[in-house]
C-alpha cells in the first residue's frame, strides 16, 4: 500500500487575505496560478464547506474532491477523493482507497505585509517530486496575481 506524507509551502503576498482568497478561488484566477500544475487546469464546484469540486484537466480528467472545511478569508480544507477519467468517476478502487482520502489545505495568515499563504499537502511518493515542483511556480503566480490587482 503507497504511503503518503504531508509536505509545506509557503508563500509571502503583499495583499491582504481576501485577494489571496479572491485569486485561489477564482475560476479565471484559478486557471492562471494553477497552470502550475497542467496548462488549462480549472475547476467545477464551490469551495464551500461540504461541496462537491472537481479540479480538472483540459481533457476533463481530474481528482474528485470535496470541501472539507471552508473559513472565507481564513483557511480551506480540500479532501482528494479519487479520480476522474474519461467521465468515470473513481473513488473506490483499491489504487485510489491505497491514498484516499488525502488533504489539501490552505491557510491564510494576516502578516503587517500582507498574508501568508501556507500550503499542506498529502503526497504518495509517485507524486511528491511532481508536487514539489509545482507548488512553488503556482504560488509565485498568485504572488503576481494577488500583488498586481491593486485591489482589496
Amino acid at each position: 500500500m503507497p504511503s503518503k506524507k504531508r509536505i509545506q509551502f509557503t508563500a509571502t503576498i503583499k495583499a491582504p487575505a481576501s485577494v489571496v482568497w479572491r485569486h485561489v478561488t477564482n475560476h479565471e484566477s484559478y486557471m492562471h496560478w494553477a497552470s502550475a500544475f497542467a496548462d488549462g487546469s480549472y475547476f467545477e464546484g464551490t469551495w464551500e464547506s461540504g461541496a462537491k469540486i472537481m479540479f480538472l484537466a483540459p481533457s476533463g480528467d481530474g481528482m474528485v474532491s470535496e470541501i472539507a472545511e471552508s473559513r472565507i478569508n481564513e483557511f480551506i480544507s480540500i479532501r482528494h477523493l479519487g479520480f476522474i477519467s474519461n467521465g468515470v468517476e473513481d473513488t473506490t478502487s483499491e489504487a485510489i482507497l491505497a491514498w484516499a482520502p488525502a488533504y489539501e489545505n490552505y491557510t491564510f495568515l494576516p502578516t503587517t505585509e500582507g498574508t501568508t499563504m501556507v500550503v499542506d499537502q498529502d503526497v504518495s511518493a509517485e507524486w511528491e517530486e511532481y508536487i514539489t515542483q509545482a507548488w512553488p511556480k503556482a504560488l509565485e503566480i498568485l504572488k503576481e496575481l494577488c500583488e498586481s490587482s491593486g485591489v482589496a
